[in-house]
This record gives C-alpha cells, sequence and structure tokens, in this order.
C-alpha cells in the first residue's frame, strides 16, 4: 500500500529534512521517498493546510481496564483512542483483576494487543497486589517485555520497599513510576486542600502529601544510583526538588498531565465529578508554574492519565465518583490551547522524543528507507470535542463543548493507519 503526504512540516531532530516542508511517500510501512514534489499515485492521499509530522506519540500513563474492567475500556478501545489522540505507544497500567505482576500478565498484554493499531506496552507492577510489601517478579516481567514498573494508582509508602526496587530494577537499566503521593497525609482529601475545598464542604488533599514523596523518593534514588519517573506532579516545590536532582547529575524524570495545566480547584464550584482526578486540581497560581516548567524542559514528557469509567461511576454525589478522566484523545489540543507557544519541536520532545529517551523505546527516523512511525498534527485547527467523536469506550471528560486548538490528523504505525475523518 503506498500513501503520499504531501506538503508536511517535519519536526525531527534525527531527520535530514527537520523543520523542512517537503512531501513524504510510505510504501508497505517504509518511507520510500522524501522531496519537494512528489507526483506518484498512491493508495492513500493525506493533504491538510497547515499539516506538521513527528515522530510516533508515546503515552505514558494510562489504564486499558484488560483484564477485569472490561466494561470501562479495553485493549482494542483504548487502541483506538489512543490512535485518534496521535500515539503510536502507550503504556498500560497493571491497575486490572489479576494484576500486572507476573509475566503471564505481561504476555497476556503484549499476544492480545498484537494485531491492533497501537503498540500496548505493560508497566509491571512493582509489588504483589500493588498492596506495597512485598516484591514481584520484576525481573521475569522485564524479560517478558514489561517497559517500566509502578504500582499505578497506588504509589509505594514504604521508604525500605521501594529503595529493594530501585536497587533490584539496576540489573536491567529498569525505571520506576510513581504517581507522587504520600496517602497518609490528607487520607480522606477529595480535591486540592485550600479556599476553594473549604468554601465546597469538601476535605482537602494538601501539596505536602505530594512533595514528601518526592522529597524521599529523590533521596533513594540518589542512594541507589537507580532511574526514577514521578508523574502527576503538580506542586511548583515538587517541580524545585526535580530541578535540583537533575542538576545534581540524577537520573530522575517527570511528566504533567494536559488536564491539570488547563483545570484549577475553582473549577470545582459546581462538584463537576469529570473534574475530580488523582492527583487533584491545584490552584491558578500553580498552573502557571507547571506550565512554565513545561516550556523550560523540567518537565519531560506528557502523560494523560486516561482513566476512563463507565457512566454510574461518574454520575453520583462527588464524594463517591470515581477519580479520573479520559485523556489521550484530547491530550494535544488541549496542550496546543493552554501553550499555544510551544513550537513543534518541543511538542515532538514532550509527547515523543524524551519518553523514548527515558524508557529506552526504539527511536523512529523520518528518513528515506526507515520504517514508518509517525503522528500527524494540524497545530492551529480549532477542534470543539463532542461525545460521539470519541473512540474511547467511556465519555468522561470534561473537555466535551470546549474550544480546543489543534486537531490530530492520524498516525502511520508500520503498515497499519488510523486517520481521523
Amino acid at each position: 500500500m503506498k500513501i503520499l503526504i504531501q506538503k508536511v512540516h517535519i519536526n525531527d531532530l534525527h531527520s535530514l529534512h527537520n523543520g523542512t516542508i517537503k512531501d513524504i511517500l510510505i510504501e508497505n510501512g517504509v518511507v520510500k521517498k522524501i522531496q519537494e514534489n512528489i507526483s506518484e499515485t498512491a493508495d492513500t492521499l493525506i493533504q491538510e493546510p497547515g499539516l506538521q509530522v513527528s515522530a510516533g506519540w508515546v503515552d505514558i500513563f494510562s489504564h486499558f481496564g484488560d483484564p477485569g474492567y472490561e466494561y470501562k475500556e479495553t485493549l482494542e478501545s483504548g487502541a483506538h483512542a489512543a490512535a485518534a489522540g496521535g500515539y503510536t505507544d502507550v503504556f498500560v497500567i497493571p491497575d486490572t483483576k489479576p494484576v500486572v505482576d507476573i509475566k503471564g500478565q505481561v504476555e497476556y498484554i503484549k499476544q492480545k494487543s498484537k494485531s491492533l493499531n497501537v503498540n500496548i506496552l505493560p508497566i509491571g507492577a512493582v509489588t504483589r497486589n500493588l498492596e506495597g510489601k512485598d516484591l514481584a517478579e520484576m525481573y521475569d516481567m522485564h524479560g517478558s517485555g514489561a517497559i517500566a514498573f509502578s504500582d499505578g494508582t497506588r504509589p509505594v509508602q514504604s521508604a525500605g520497599v521501594l529503595l529493594k526496587a530501585l536497587q533490584y530494577v539496576k540489573a536491567f537499566n529498569g525505571v520506576i513510576i510513581q504517581v507522587p503521593d504520600d496517602k497518609s497525609v490528607g487520607a480522606n482529601g477529595l480535591m486540592h486542600e485550600g479556599i476553594v475545598s473549604t468554601r465546597l464542604g469538601l476535605p482537602g488533599k494538601p501539596m505536602m502529601a505530594e512533595e514528601l514523596i518526592i522529597a524521599r523518593d529523590i533521596k533513594l534514588a540518589r542512594y541507589t544510583e537507580s532511574k526514577i519517573h514521578f508523574t502527576g506532579v503538580t506542586s511548583p516545590r515538587s517541580l524545585e526538588y526535580i530541578r535540583r536532582a537533575k542538576d545534581a547529575g540524577l537520573s530522575v524524570s517527570c511528566s504533567v498531565t494536559p488536564y491539570h495545566l488547563y483545570f484549577s480547584d475553582e473549577d470545582l464550584i459546581d462538584y463537576d465529578t469529570n473534574l475530580k482526578v488523582y492527583p487533584p486540581l491545584r490552584t491558578k497560581s500553580d498552573i502557571s508554574a507547571l506550565k512554565q516548567a513545561v516550556l523550560d524542559g523540567t518537565v519531560d514528557c506528557i502523560a494523560t492519565h486516561h482513566f476512563p469509567h463507565e457512566y454510574d461511576s461518574k454520575i453520583v454525589e462527588f464524594e463517591y465518583a470515581k477519580y479520573g478522566m479520559t485523556g489521550l484523545e484530547t491530550a494535544y489540543s488541549v496542550l496546543r490551547t493552554v501553550l499555544p507557544e510551544i513550537n513543534g519541536q518541543q511538542m515532538a520532545d514532550l509527547f515523543s522524543l524524551n519518553a523514548r529517551r527515558i524508557f529506552g523505546l526504539t527511536q523512529p527516523e523520518i528518513n528515506e528507507g526507515k520504517t514508518c512511525c509517525l503522528t500527524l498534527y494540524q497545530p492551529d485547527m480549532p477542534w470543539v470535542p463532542q461525545e460521539e467523536s470519541f473512540h474511547s469506550k467511556s465519555k468522561n471528560t470534561p473537555f466535551i463543548g470546549k474550544q480546543l486548538r489543534g486537531k490530530v490528523i492520524g498516525i502511520i504505525n508500520v503498515e497499519k493507519v488510523f486517520l481521523n475523518n
């Protein structure tokens, strides 16, 4: 099959054509030609004003529900949502039933997702059954294809257990992913602790819970000389800790979610359960600090924290609603909307290059003769998400009806093609 992409701006530091506008001809999953003008007939023609392309995007923290929670999301529906959002690779967390804490569960996800248009990469559990006590079989899971290790939405609370885990993964240069949250601080908190939580009469979760874990885990990473990645960072002080760790040469990296850059705790005034997320939404001043950290390179990646929920989990009182929103299909547009000053190369770094470097993924190149792994997007196209346009099995997102800027056109992942209508 031949695909011709016309007049596309190439954002790829590894490409000989980086920063130029070219035609790209793809044949059977391989880039055949990159030229000023290609006149060959193709089976599929892609032509959009202002079209841009980068190496395929990577999401490092999503929940696809399979096995055990297929009524929220399946591997198939999650892959469609990821492709619609521009992702060629997605890391799925181990919070399933059963938990992904043995190599058999890793192999189940790898085998079941082989035919999908997106590469689904399992994250193995750090501890058995996510209980935070005994280490899981991380070496065996790594051998079966686990991309990284995390206890998902139940981050490791014991310093001793995490110390052993960081030492253990050094044997194969592995990475531990932590959602930074001390569960004992503000254990019953439903939102950010502050003026708004007081006004709404909701128990709050202070940022100190995040900062304590980040400070502790950086010390553990220094002691073990191992790799740790913090995802869902929301605190300006946390960002300062991470900057210092990087300056000291530690293998510390971090990611933020698009919705933490868009919404603040003030948006919870109407008790919208789609805005009940983990970690919680912070203040407007905190958002400004997060945005600056994205722009100055402190933040390495954008993580969607895609948490789909069925209707009944959100249409309840705020106290009883499940945490999380879907995020794969809106991530790019939200980031483009809140940070329009980000250039094409910064976008490629945040969505693809940095994640591939941190987690040791193959780095695709947009060069002739190279296997195709591309994300196509139009940075200035206006987009208003509608419920019927989502591919995820669940629709728990507050972005429906919002005016966003930037639209994903689709992906080409070797011979698998997905194009948005």
